[in-house]
């Protein structure tokens, strides 16, 4: 087995725009989800009026900071950065006739300082943020409106970034909607199943009109989906549990079958049955749909186990996600589950199932670091981490499977999704800010700067 990854394979970190950036009343935008999400995803939703404080207002200040952030990507030696365009920076409401020059103009800047470093750009449209203005007016993807503001605004991006941007990707963990439905597609937490489901489906139509329009404008472009890659075991082998644990799996995984097959799944029918769910779907859905991605790409943090007991289900209550933890398996500090060998699982069984090149564009340890007296950063952990996950991939490569590249979430330290904190760190970078918003936000390399750099280098040679 070779100790190097193929020569194409693309080196980097994953950011978003509404975890990094900050200026959020800055250069135009408007109000998003994310922006009545102050305490993160799982937070409750607020009404923000003038400058009531949120940690994502200013996040780690990328507006203003990009140039020294991507200066320090290319020292590590990123080849790829990926990152999304605030959807609110180019369309402040979501349904404005023509997109707002000065967003436009920050993402040029932001695009161009990256070619200055020939840092390829894969970009997401629309990461855990939309206009709050689709929600207020017309009630989120539950409403067919906002399919048609969503390609005017993949348009005009596709328009403007032809030439900068090659990779593109239509929505961030999009089956993570059955679990944040605000944050996933604009509609109240209490919705029922059929309300969720349908505006699911306008979202994946979305998804087929945008991937239409990049192959149109971007002649010499890829557009990828992004699945939360939530893969489950059976706790047991008992044929119940292993029942059980393909339909639960089947429930994330439908988002993929449809985005690469082109058409809803046999199995839905009757899921959809089960549950009295009636999607409404067109002829001109099932066209839309007929748009596949090119490329999949997924998140991968963790795995958990399915079970039909009822007592391990109640345990499990309150986890992330509500997973049953596996026995054999140790877990972070906020109790997500370390398994390397499942992300090379993962990669198996997605490239077995689609048949498409694979992209892991999140994976990482949120982790709280400790600065010593002389300002260093040992975090071994995070090396360890990233080392063990980063071996499980050059062997999925070694099975065969076709892998693009691998972007680490959080290079630099940013706002987490879940709870918007800053304690729970990620980044190769450190960033002098903490829960309160208290610090100058200066940056400064932690130890996993220089492993990562030397991986980079090494194309992988130096992982143990």
């Amino acid at each position: 087995m070779t100790s190097r990854f193929p020569d194409a394979f693309l080196w980097g970190g994953a950011v978003a725009a509404n975890q990094v950036e900050g200026a959020w009343q800055e250069g135009g935008k408007g109000l998003s989800t994310s922006d009545l999400q102050p305490k993160g995803i799982f937070g409750a939703r607020v009404e923000r009026a003038g400058d009531d404080f949120g940690i994502k207002d200013t996040a780690i200040d990328f507006y203003h900071r990009f140039p020294e952030d991507i200066k320090l990507f290319a020292e590590m030696g990123f080849t790829v950065l990926r990152t999304s365009i605030a959807w609110t920076r180019i369309f402040p409401q979501g349904d404005e006739a023509q997109p707002n020059e000065e967003g436009l103009a920050f993402y040029d800047r932001l695009f161009d300082e990256m070619a200055k470093y020939n840092i390829t750009p894969l970009v997401t449209l629309s990461h855990y943020e939309m206009p709050y203005g689709l929600i207020h007016k017309y009630g989120g993807w539950g409403n067919r409106i906002t399919i048609d503001c969503f390609e005017r605004y993949a348009r005009a991006v596709f328009t403007r970034f032809q030439h900068k941007v090659k990779l593109w990707l239509t929505f961030n963990e999009i089956n993570m909607s059955l679990h944040a439905p605000f944050t996933g597609v604009g509609l109240p937490e209490e919705s029922d199943q059929q309300a969720i489901y349908q505006a699911i489906h306008h979202q994946l139509v979305a998804s087929g009109r945008a991937v239409q329009a990049c192959h149109e404008i971007v002649k010499d472009g890829k557009i990828g989906n992004m699945l939360l890659g939530a893969l489950l075991y059976p706790l047991s082998c008992r044929p119940a549990d292993v029942l059980e644990t393909l339909q639960q799996n089947r429930e994330w995984l439908f988002f993929g079958d449809v985005q690469v097959r082109g058409a809803y799944p046999a199995y839905m029918k009757r899921f959809f049955a089960d549950r009295g769910i009636t999607v409404t779907i067109t002829d001109e859905d099932k066209r839309d749909l007929r748009n596949t991605v090119d490329y999949i790409s997924f998140s991968y943090y963790m795995t958990g186990c399915v079970t039909t007991n009822e007592e391990e289900n109640q345990k499990a209550q309150g986890n992330i996600l509500s997973m049953v933890p596996n026995p054999h398996l140790a877990s972070s500090e906020w109790g997500w589950q370390i398994d390397p060998e499942g992300l090379r699982i993962l990669l198996n069984i997605l490239y077995d199932r689609y048949q498409k090149p694979l992209f892991i564009v999140e994976n990482g340890l949120g982790a709280k670091d400790v600065v010593e007296a002389d300002g260093s950063i040992n975090d071994d952990y995070r090396i360890q981490y990233l080392n063990d996950h980063l071996v499980q991939v050059r062997e999925a490569i070694e099975d065969g499977v076709e892998v693009m590249g691998y972007t680490c979430w959080g290079p630099i330290d940013l706002v987490s999704a879940s709870k918007a904190e800053f304690s729970k760190r990620y980044g190769f970078i450190h960033v002098d800010r903490d829960d309160a918003g208290n610090g100058t936000l200066e940056r400064s390399r932690k130890k996993s700067f220089f492993w990562y750099q030397d991986v980079i280098r090494s194309q992988g040679a130096a992982l143990k």
